[in-house]
């Protein structure tokens, strides 16, 4: 089952779409390791991500977010970004070097029914946009910048996990 090719799988999507959760059930499905840039971001910051972004701005945390995802040096894991991880396309495209990018899409309706702490969550809104604004504007970056999309909506985690390895063994 282990992924050949000894590149990573890097998990984008929208908040709420399970990059965490079932990233860390795929990588053990995969005999991979695995990576949550979200947590190695708070880690270097020492703040939670709704801190970072309430005291220093949007900007500061895509700054931030960017040189993390650039910096970053594994192979054969599975990779978790940060919703806004796609504003730094060439980030997640280091990340994916020799494997494959993998967007979990989820219907807006789907993600405003899976995350109900959008206040603390460190979901970045640039210049106070809604919900539907922010997911309008990075919808079409997550689909150029996959090589595998997978409909997450309505899917349990246990199958959003087995769409991760069926697509990763390709």
């Amino acid at each position: 089952m282990q992924n050949g090719n000894n590149g990573n799988i890097v998990l984008i999507g929208m908040p709420g779409s399970g990059k965490s959760s079932c990233g860390v059930l795929a990588a053990k499905a995969l005999l991979m390791e695995f990576v949550d840039t979200d947590l190695l971001l708070q880690k270097s910051e020492q703040a939670p991500l709704q801190n970072i972004i309430d005291a220093f701005g949007t900007d500061y945390f895509l700054r931030a977010e960017g040189q993390l995802l650039q910096s970053l040096r594994v192979q054969n894991s599975v990779i978790a970004t940060g919703g806004s991880a796609v504003f730094s396309e060439s980030g997640v495209r280091h990340l994916a070097h020799g494997g494959k990018i993998i967007f979990l899409h989820i219907t807006y309706a789907e993600m405003c029914r899976r995350i109900s702490n959008i206040s603390t969550r460190g979901v970045v809104r640039k210049g106070g946009e809604t919900l539907e604004e922010m997911f309008s504007e990075r919808l079409p970056l997550y689909r150029r910048m996959a090589d595998v999309v997978i409909d997450c909506t309505g899917l349990s985690p246990e199958d959003t996990v087995k769409e991760i390895v069926l697509a990763a063994e390709k």
